[in-house]
């Protein structure tokens, strides 16, 4: 207190009852404070130096989950006289829900219990106040309730469970895990936190320390391949393990790690497989296993062939998927040769631990014998590539050579002999199926085909055997040497004589063993010219001079020069090759400006405007042809013409057409003119001397014109119909097409028109005759009129 001496703070610990403390505000400064029955008398030295007083509350302890009945504290002040005006006030951490006060007597109550690990201390205050005016009689005074604590947790393993390994064979005592259990009650305050380790399941494996939780092993030599895990169950006590202490659990699954402390094994001492004869090289002859009881890296193992009596011939190799020992097939097999083999083989462990060297060796051995079969083998030849040469002058039918091949069966079945085609698509070599001897079957050509790679069958069915033949044609001098290229020669008009204008060079296609040399020359035709020579360089080229000067593109744009060229061949070729030299104009440097005939130049028209005029002829030619085509071939009108015959007039046509009102396809005043004759002595619209078809009286026949429309068209093309039936030297001008006939026993009946006049039509057009003038002619043609009784 900065006024006076500060008080100091009175506390007590209650450690198994409540406390009760009657604290006494007093009035005068020299009266002392009771705390039960106790009394603390101020020193000297305080009544010297205090000079206002203020009480300060430390701090009380209550104990935790405590129940009873009894006040936790008692406040009083000396300003309280017991008549009811003071009044007790609490406040601060917890007041009125977890502390109350009886505000007449100053008794303080805990209304719950007090859990520590949720709160381990409230701090209150407390003061007296005037209940009437509720002003403080005396200062506000602080306290701190702390709460003390009693063994109500049990310890826990935050981290369980847990897993751990240790490596088999590990030796007594080998640390495995270390497990940690936390107690949530007060360490600073009692036993109540203090936890010790104790093993509940789990011996006699192995062991845990009471104080630090480190487990180790128990047992020596533990083997993974006997049991590989154990489960154990720790616990852990408070109170340090005394009766009436709390306590928790975990497990603790434990792994027996692999090491290398089991060596490879085979489980047969012999092992016995089959194979083909014909097994490809480089194939899979047998598997083996050495069995581990080890796993992972420590199962990990290499095999060897150890002794064998067929060196070279097999190889073993490890697979690293299942540890298997492969034989792989080195050398081809052959049964007639050898038809068993005995091999030893190794296996060893490959990451061996020196701390189990004692359990070796880490490695073992079997024998392994394989056993070929013999198989039906394809004719080996006695030399699978054969060289023979043949000259390309040989005659058909030439022996070049014999191929030989014999079956390795111990049948030694007979073999015949074939040219594989494919190889000898022109057929130039047979072979003789027997005796397997290749003759000539066309004539060779060197130049076309100097080698020739041939594949002969043997065949013992159903076996083939093959073999390669290369047959190489020998030279003879059959081609004549030529140019080497086609020359362009250039001669420039100013060149002077003796000037080399060209150097020629030869080919020859053969090639003999001492190479070309060729002769050149001009041929006896030109060898005496006036304008060129030929120098022969000695050394397969020659040269072209000229022997004068002064040549002239326009007295000779082009001399043709024959070169004769001899080869050395026995007997020598020779050939004729013509050399083309073009008289050119050339520049000061002799570069040809321009060749060839001089071209003159002539007034009129360019060849483009010839050429455009000539397009333009063929045009018009083509258009006017095709105009006179369409007009031959445009459709004649029908209507008779008088100096034409009628006949010539009928036309056939395949679409039913429209009736009487079809005007267009056929036209109906050719039918009309009837009674026109000019000449008796041809045939016309004539009535025939033959009968009709109609029956007329005896008097006369009625004229074409005096019957109906309809009548007058079936009446003539029935006589027509007659003339052509009778007349036996009429050519067929006629014919009569029937079509749209939808046969009988039609529903819809016949569509036609014709028969519309009949008797039994189920339509009436009476009526059409009071229609007027317009609809006369359909009235006489489909009236009931007196020319349908000809239809009766």
């Amino acid at each position: 207190n900065p006024e006076g001496f500060d008080i100091s703070a009175f506390f007590f610990s209650l450690h198994f009852a409540p406390l009760l403390a009657s604290v006494h505000f007093g009035a005068d400064p020299d009266d002392g404070v009771v705390l039960l029955g106790h009394m603390h008398s101020p020193s000297p030295w305080e009544a010297l130096h205090r000079h206002k007083r203020s009480w300060v509350w430390n701090q009380f302890f209550v104990l935790e989950e405590y129940t009873g009945n009894e006040p936790l504290y008692v406040l009083h002040s000396d300003v309280d006289k017991g008549d009811g005006k003071v009044k007790y006030v609490l406040s601060g951490e917890g007041a009125t829900s977890i502390f109350t006060i009886d505000e007449n007597t100053g008794d303080i109550h805990a209304t719950k219990r007090l859990d520590r690990e949720a709160q381990a201390y409230y701090t209150l205050q407390a003061q007296a106040v005037d209940r009437l005016t509720n002003l403080p009689v005396e200062p506000k005074s602080e306290f701190v309730v702390k709460v003390q604590d009693i063994n109500d947790n049990e310890p826990k393993f935050l981290d369980g469970p847990y897993l751990a390994g240790v490596p088999e064979m590990s030796p007594l005592g080998t640390m495995v895990v270390q497990v940690a259990a936390t107690d949530a009650d007060d360490p600073t305050y009692g036993n109540s936190a203090r936890v010790v380790y104790s093993i509940i399941h789990g011996q006699p494996y192995f062991s845990v320390e009471p104080k630090t939780g480190v487990i180790r092993t128990a047992l020596p030599n533990m083997d993974r391949e006997t049991r590989d895990q154990y489960v154990l169950i720790i616990q852990a006590k408070d109170m340090v393990g005394q009766m009436g202490g709390l306590s928790g659990t975990t497990s603790v699954t434990v792994t027996l790690t692999d090491v290398n402390d089991n060596p490879p094994h085979f489980l047969q001492g012999n092992y016995q497989y089959t194979v083909p004869e014909s097994l490809p090289v480089q194939s899979v002859v047998a598997r083996i296993k050495a069995a581990d009881a080890d796993i992972g890296s420590n199962a990990e193992m290499d095999y060897r062939i150890m002794d064998g009596d067929g060196p070279g011939m097999f190889n073993i190799t490890t697979d690293e998927d299942t540890q298997d020992g492969v034989i792989i097939l080195l050398k081809p097999l052959d049964f007639e040769t050898k038809s068993s083999f005995s091999l030893r083989i190794e296996a060893t462990n490959r990451n061996i631990d020196s701390n189990f060297l004692s359990l070796g060796p880490f490695s073992d051995t079997t024998s392994v014998k394989v056993t070929v079969e013999d198989v039906n083998e394809a004719p080996v030849f006695s030399t699978p590539l054969s060289k023979m040469v043949i000259s390309e002058d040989a005659k058909v039918g030439t022996s070049i050579g014999r191929v030989s091949a014999h079956d390795p069966d111990t049948t030694n079945s007979a073999i015949r002999y074939s040219i594989d085609r494919n190889t000898d698509l022109e057929r130039f070599f047979n072979v003789d199926a027997h005796s397997g001897v290749i003759s000539t079957a066309k004539p060779l050509d060197r130049e076309a085909n100097s080698v020739h790679n041939l594949t002969i069958f043997a065949i013992e069915h159903p076996q083939i055997g093959k073999g390669i033949t290369v047959i190489t044609v020998l030279d003879i001098n059959d081609n004549a040497p030529v140019f080497a290229i086609d020359y362009e020669t250039l001669l420039c008009e100013h060149t002077m004589p003796g000037q080399v204008i060209q150097t020629i060079s030869a080919v020859d296609k053969d090639e003999p063993l001492s190479g070309h040399r060729f002769y050149f020359a001009l041929a006896a035709p030109v060898a005496g010219n006036l304008n060129f020579t030929l120098r022969d360089n000695k050394d397969n080229t020659a040269s072209i001079l000229t022997k004068r000067g002064g040549f002239r593109r326009r007295e000779q744009p082009v001399y043709r020069l024959p070169v004769l060229i001899v080869d050395s061949g026995s007997p020598a070729l020779s050939s004729t090759n013509t050399l083309s030299v073009r008289v050119c104009d050339c520049d000061s440097d002799g570069v040809a400006l321009s060749c060839g005939a001089v071209a003159y130049t002539s007034t009129g028209l360019s060849t483009g405007a010839l050429l455009a005029i000539l397009g333009c002829i063929i045009t018009l030619l083509v258009m006017v042809l095709l105009i006179v085509t369409m007009r031959r071939r445009r459709k004649e009108p029908l209507i008779l013409e008088e100096e034409r015959d009628i006949r010539e007039n009928i036309v056939r046509y395949d679409d039913e057409g429209g009736g009487e009102e079809d005007t267009e396809a056929f036209d109906m005043v050719t039918l009309r003119n009837l009674n026109v004759i000019r000449d008796p002595n041809v045939r016309r619209d004539v009535t025939p001397d033959t009968p009709t078809f109609f029956h007329y009286p005896s008097a006369a026949r009625p004229s074409y014109k005096s019957l109906p429309d309809n009548v007058v068209f079936r009446e003539f093309i029935w006589e027509r119909l007659k003339d052509a039936d009778v007349d036996p030297s009429a050519p067929p001008y006629d014919s009569l097409q029937t079509y749209a006939f939808e046969g009988s026993g039609s529903v819809a009946e016949s569509l036609s028109s014709l028969e519309s006049l009949s008797t039994d039509s189920d339509q009436n057009y009476d009526y059409l005759s009071n229609w007027g003038p317009r609809f006369k002619k359909l009235a006489d043609l489909y009236g009931n009129s007196d020319g349908t009784s000809v239809f009766s």
